[in-house]
């Protein structure tokens, strides 16, 4: 199969070395000219959770390199889905399957207005890990779990399609039919370890543990499943701040990307996570005053470059 993974950052560097090691035509496509550059003239060197090897996907900082593909991975952050989707022309056919990974409930959204939802697929990655030690590098941690869905219900043969490439290529992937179940889910672990991580500095398993610390993030858990339940979403959970912190038990040395964002001086998707939790609260009339706080407040910091204290560097998290 013919794959473009379009945002080769940490994550879709990734996602491109394991298909592209099972034997898929991938080509990573980013505007990190440097790390593309390197990929093409050396491979793609992977350590972590897979061991150490060397992938050889295609890479360009040019989707008019690549033409038409079966699937494209669209792997960039929310915020530059729009910019990225406006330059997937070259890449997209009739027949093309166009898969987003993003967090939070905006980019479905965003996807269908427009390449249409008969062809848009939704993807979540739980458990995993991963950084840009340096160009051409990647090292992660953990490959949990991959989930797909069909943005429109009808197309759910699609998406099963597509989880049985991830899963050929190793990883533990399925395919989820009911795709607001996949995201609300995903989204209320983020909006409990997403926000407080990034104002505190804490990683997650010390999110869970930390005894002030874990009431907010218990407390954005249950406004999150609040708003989804009232949206009419079936969770398989009915004590979020339980699921939760199981949840962050799995994953203690972990940091949610949006701290490592703040540490680098990005703009963090806390409008797209903890905002999309206040924002559908809005719209159905369930409050959701802690959400709302912690948004402000990372908008705060943002605004006057307030960076939590650097620690060794950890990985990038998905999850």
């Amino acid at each position: 199969m013919k794959i473009a993974i379009l945002g080769a950052g940490a994550m879709g560097s990734i996602y491109g070395a394991l298909l592209a090691r099972n034997g898929e035509d991938v080509w990573l496509i980013d505007r990190w000219a440097e790390h593309m550059e390197a990929v093409h003239s050396a491979g793609l060197k992977i350590s972590g959770a897979t061991g150490n090897w060397v992938a050889h996907p295609q890479a360009t900082t040019d989707p008019a390199d690549v033409g038409p593909c079966e699937l494209v991975i669209v792997a960039t952050k929310t915020r530059d889905l729009a910019s990225a989707l406006s330059d997937a022309a070259p890449l997209l056919h009739s027949d093309t399957n166009l898969l987003c990974v993003q967090n939070g409930l905006n980019a479905p959204r965003m996807a269908a207005q427009i390449v249409g939802s008969d062809r848009v697929l939704l993807g979540i990655a739980g458990g995993f890990g991963a950084s840009i030690p340096a160009p051409g590098c990647v090292d992660h941690t953990g490959w949990e779990v991959v989930r797909i869905a069909a943005r429109n219900p009808e197309q759910f043969e699609r998406a099963q399609q597509v989880a049985q490439v991830w899963s050929d290529a190793g990883f533990n992937a399925e395919a989820d039919p009911d795709a607001d179940h996949m995201i609300w889910t995903k989204l209320v672990c983020n909006a409990a370890y997403s926000s407080i991580c990034c104002i505190t500095g804490l990683l997650i398993g010390e999110v869970a543990e930390d005894p002030y610390a874990r009431q907010v993030s218990a407390a954005c858990a249950q406004e999150a499943w609040d708003v989804a339940r009232a949206a009419g979403v079936k969770l398989d959970f009915d004590d979020p701040a339980e699921y939760v912190r199981a949840f962050g038990r799995k994953i203690p040395g972990a940091r949610p990307s949006m701290l490592l964002d703040r540490l680098a001086g990005r703009l963090s998707e806390v409008d797209d996570i903890n905002g999309s939790v206040v924002e559908e609260g809005k719209r159905l009339d369930v409050p959701t005053p802690v959400n709302a706080t912690l948004v402000n407040t990372i908008h705060a910091m943002e605004s006057h470059d307030l960076r939590p204290a650097r620690r060794d560097r950890q990985p990038v998290f998905q999850g």
